[in-house]
């Protein structure tokens, strides 16, 4: 009986965590394009946009590993999880009142905040919500909810926009949005599978194989650098008002081979084991990457987006699957955080690094840095992980 209740409360929380985020992405989705269009609007430049986009990734990658030991020490994951959403839902409820591309940073860099705060709970209570066997399908139906966010926001950010909308009242309306996600988040419940026995949880509690893998995604996340600079190698292919619509169908093309493949990836991750899906993942990263050295015609951009969304598919739900996966229960948050955090740290580097090579070498020289990063991760994937694994072997 008891195991019923928990398996309806977890598949309750897989549904409803999937709504909060939809409802939160496609809010966030709202904002993204018109941000930098705010800020010149308000009198900041090129140095604004970069500040706000610095800040908002920099600061959230500490939070996240904060967040997590917070989330194992006091096991109430739930009560950050809330946390998080609400100081988002804070910022943009007063971003549309920004009187200087100042206060923008500010609010912004407080948006994603939130997102610090939430996303290893979160995360620590996604998978704690379904059976060990069916992780990577948990995560994969979120995360296909979330993308599905995505799409409808950039749809919708466009539609407000053509019908006469100025950006505070499209910020406006992403404030709603986000303030309606607090309504299925009063549903989700926090369900721990296993009595808390390390008091203090830390980064020396992690195995050697979860700590591998973090290095190993931190790689790739050098490799996996932002969709801008896969939007403006898009822009080069076209001219006149092409120019600008063209790579904005394209993103929408991504979110959709991102969202509609989640699940089916999330499923496949479960079957043949996360290693393998995440090496297959990197690999086809890296042909990606490879893939936007050489083209040369819209037509096989067409296809390298498609290709882009699977990426995704296969990569972003399952790397949280398999933390999960390499850590028990009382210091899951712990993990999930140093894995967040080292990730989102590794981004910052990404987009530093690739955004000097693409000024002093080029956008093939760019993609190329990413192809072989990606190609030595899903390598490392492979060859690390093995060894690993026949070296606990021994010692057993």
């Amino acid at each position: 009986m008891a195991e019923d209740q928990r398996a309806e409360d977890g598949g309750r929380n897989i549904l409803f965590i999937g709504i909060v985020s939809l409802l939160n992405d496609t809010s966030s989705e709202i904002i993204q394009p018109i941000m930098p269009l705010f800020i010149t609007s308000l009198g900041g430049g090129a140095f604004a946009v970069g500040l706000v986009g610095g800040l908002s990734e920099g600061i959230p990658s500490i939070l996240k590993i904060l967040s997590g030991y917070v989330g194992d020490i006091t096991g109430k994951r739930k009560t950050l999880v809330v946390a998080g959403y609400g100081l988002s839902a804070l910022a943009k409820t007063i971003l549309p009142l920004s009187g200087s591309w100042q206060h923008v940073v500010l609010l912004k860099s407080l948006e994603r905040c939130g997102k610090g705060v939430r996303a290893a709970p979160k995360d620590a209570i996604i998978s704690g919500s379904v059976e060990p066997s069916h992780i990577g399908r948990g995560f994969g139906t979120v995360r296909a909810l979330d993308t599905f966010g995505a799409v409808l926001g950039s749809g919708m950010a466009y539609a407000l926009w053509s019908a006469g909308l100025g950006f505070r009242e499209i910020l406006a309306v992403a404030a709603v949005l986000s303030l309606m996600a607090f309504i299925p988040l009063i549903y989700v419940r926090d369900i721990r599978r296993s009595p808390v026995r390390i008091l203090r949880p830390g980064i020396s509690s992690l195995s050697p194989r979860l700590r591998w893998f973090i290095l190993v995604a931190s790689l790739f996340s050098l490799a996996n650098f932002s969709y801008m600079f896969f939007m403006l190698r898009a822009q080069e292919l076209f001219t006149g008002a092409l120019a600008v619509g063209a790579p904005l169908l394209l993103y929408v093309l991504f979110n959709v081979v991102y969202s509609g493949m989640s699940i089916p990836s999330g499923m496949a991750s479960d079957l043949i084991g996360r290693r393998w899906t995440l090496a297959i993942g990197y690999a086809l990263f890296s042909l990606v990457a490879l893939g936007f050295v050489f083209v040369s015609s819209s037509e096989w951009l067409v296809l390298l987006f498609i290709m882009y969304g699977l990426v995704f598919a296969v990569v972003d739900g399952a790397q949280s699957a398999y933390v999960s996966d390499l850590s028990c229960d009382e210091i899951r948050c712990t993990a999930l955080g140093a894995y967040h955090g080292m990730v989102g740290i590794a981004s910052i580097a990404s987009g530093l690094i690739a955004g000097s090579i693409w000024q002093v070498y080029g956008p093939e020289a760019t993609f190329l840095f990413g192809a072989l990063l990606a190609a030595a991760a899903s390598c490392g994937m492979i060859l690390g992980e093995a060894m690993l694994w026949r070296s606990e072997e021994l010692q057993a």
